[in-house]
């Protein structure tokens, strides 16, 4: 990528000034289409969650710029644009589309996203996406994360296959009416429809501005420019890694009674560094299951790009530049790949796909120091139920999905797992609720949330922490409705750190007897009833007895840990009383001699 030769329209063929620039203001205007979908949604789970991404593909349908979108989200928006091309060959100028198919290029059918085609001179340059997670979608029961369905006709869903809801502009509003007669929230839904609209609007308007500034085929060549820079610095990056065959399997917790045994995968990864590229091969899974927790084409290759981005110790942008090299193989009719008719996909999105994205990064932690990362935390419990009833303050009913939990991320090869993680899939990138949001639209009261101690997968480099939280309904009758994963098998560890800890939850009686829950739940709650519920914590990376003592000292003093796990875990004896504490030296280098040595004999 050197050099500045003049292609066929006068125009440079490279100009690295232009286009750092035209990256960054393709960038912003995805970050303006974030800032109007979050300030004018309605449902919290969007605008307090920020469970929602955006993206531009270009009119050949590749992933251009997705800014700070949630990889599950965003990593499968070409799949998308594709299925609206494939649909719609007449698309023209004015017109939207609504899609959340499964069985085509769309995450899961919770995720509604909003497609529109920007045109410039009569040319179709860009698809402008704006997706956003829906509290409810007309499933047979008040969630959008059913894992229970054997078929889609049992989950229940609205599903739009790339439909087009406007033409010249124009919203056509039998689509509008069929919505708001089947969603439990038909206003929330409509709010939150007009607001992904807006977004997208927002991306045409910005978009064509862009290109009346700088010309159309001033920004057709940095198109080409910038995925063809991303492939070379990917190319650079995997030619960096040794040469290596990587395998790997990852386990979802048992679901009585679909999964008994859980879900097993594989997933093998040939690194070849000489071509600057690599293989990633699902096709060795077991085929479609029946119940929710089938992936869908845009999840698992999402899952795949998310895991090989966190194992990579580079940053790279993420664009369709950027992925073609890489190549994933997918096997039809399968759990881990794609997915056939009428297969459930309704926990698509999470569960299965964070394991997934956990098993390949932490592969890569196969090649040592410093690649690859330890496994996230999983499993939408408690903390990220979807919970539904009747609200007597508003005499409305109400459905949404709370985003409150503090799940702590993986530990690294250079820090300690984020506290803020959330989820793979997320990456960190959704918000925490805010408790007073949730109590104003929602007949709930937080009753504690408090971050755990000495929970963290111990490492070189910990995992982060979880939280502990409950909450109890104020009306009769609300419904608490959770799919998750975490409380049989841990987040793992990765050379020599230790798993993170396990998920649970509970009932509360309104005595404050706590009865266990099982890994997937659906709970009803009267007045005074509640529930509480543990996350998973992020593994670490490295051998806890390499992590620096004053770092151990520092997370003894914030009560990350106690100073009995860090002397029994870490091998860092701390003397003194709270107010004088300090590391004793030399009784930590004799702790940990005795603790790798009573390795060796074990």
């Amino acid at each position: 990528m050197s050099g500045d030769r003049m292609g066929d329209a006068g125009v440079k063929e490279f100009d690295p000034i232009l286009t750092a620039i035209l990256a960054n203001r393709l960038d912003g205007v995805v970050r303006e289409m974030t800032t109007t979908l979050l300030r004018s949604a309605r449902s919290a789970v969007i605008s307090s969650g920020r469970d929602f991404s955006c993206a531009i593909a270009t009119g050949d349908n590749e992933l251009l710029v997705c800014a700070e979108g949630i990889p599950v989200h965003i990593f499968g928006v070409q799949l998308q644009a594709a299925d609206v091309l494939a649909a719609h060959p007449d698309l023209a100028e004015g017109d939207a589309f609504l899609d959340n198919n499964p069985y085509g290029g769309n995450s899961h059918a919770a995720d509604h996203a909003v497609l529109v085609p920007v045109f410039v001179e009569g040319e179709h340059m860009f698809t402008a996406v704006a997706k956003a997670h829906q509290a409810d979608t007309g499933n047979s029961i008040p969630t959008t994360y059913f894992a229970a369905p054997k078929d889609v006709y049992e989950e229940g869903a609205l599903i739009f296959p790339a439909v087009r809801v406007q033409r010249n502009y124009e919203t056509n509003d039998d689509i509008m009416r069929m919505c708001m007669a089947r969603i439990r929230v038909p206003r929330q839904w409509h709010g939150d429809f007009l607001a992904a609209l807006g977004a997208a609007r927002v991306a045409e308007r910005r978009l064509k501005e862009l290109c009346a500034r700088y010309g159309k085929d001033v920004v057709k060549q940095f198109i080409r420019n910038w995925f063809d820079y991303s492939e070379d610095l990917m190319r650079q990056a995997i030619e960096a890694l040794p040469r290596a065959t990587l395998h790997n399997t990852g386990r979802h917790d048992p679901f009585e009674p679909f999964l008994p045994d859980g879900l097993e995968f594989e997933v093998d990864i040939d690194i070849r560094s000489a071509d600057g590229w690599i293989t990633v091969d699902l096709t060795n899974n077991v085929p479609n299951v029946d119940c929710g927790l089938n992936l869908t084409e845009a999840t698992t290759t999402s899952a795949v790009y998310a895991g090989i981005y966190n194992g990579l110790h580079a940053q790279l942008p993420k664009n369709s530049g950027a992925f073609r090299r890489i190549d994933v193989k997918l096997k039809k009719g399968a759990a881990v790949g794609i997915p056939e008719f009428p297969h459930s996909c309704s926990v698509a999105t999470t569960n299965v796909a964070d394991r997934l994205t956990n098993c390949i990064g932490a592969a890569f932690a196969q090649l040592g120091e410093p690649y690859g990362i330890a496994e996230g935390p999983v499993g939408l419990g408690v903390p990220h139920a979807v919970v539904a009833g009747f609200d007597s303050r508003t005499g409305d009913r109400f459905v949404n999905q709370i985003v409150i939990g503090a799940a702590g991320g993986p530990g690294s090869s250079t820090t300690d797992g984020w506290l803020t993680w959330n989820l793979p899939c997320s990456a960190g990138l959704t918000y925490r609720d805010s408790v007073e949001i949730d109590e104003i639209k929602m007949p709930i009261q937080y009753r504690h949330m408090r971050m755990l101690t000495d929970v963290g997968g111990a490492g070189k480099h910990r995992g982060g922490a979880t939280v502990d939280m409950a909450y109890e309904s104020k009306e009769d009758g609300v419904s608490v409705i959770y799919p998750c994963d975490g409380q049989i098998y841990a987040p793992k560890g990765v050379l020599g750190g230790r798993d993170g800890a396990l998920a649970a939850g509970w009932f509360v009686d309104t005595d404050g007897k706590e009865t266990v829950l099982p890994n997937s739940a659906a709970v009803r709650l009267d007045k005074g009833e509640g529930v509480r519920g543990v996350e998973c914590s992020g593994g670490g990376y490295g051998d806890p007895l390499d992590r620096d003592p004053r770092r151990v000292f520092k997370d003894v003093l914030e009560r990350w840990e106690s100073v009995d796990h860090a002397r029994e875990v870490y091998g860092v004896v701390i003397t003194g009383s709270e107010e004088d504490l300090a590391v004793d030296e030399s009784a930590t280098a004799q702790m940990r001699t005795r603790l790798r040595e009573s390795r060796t004999v074990h």
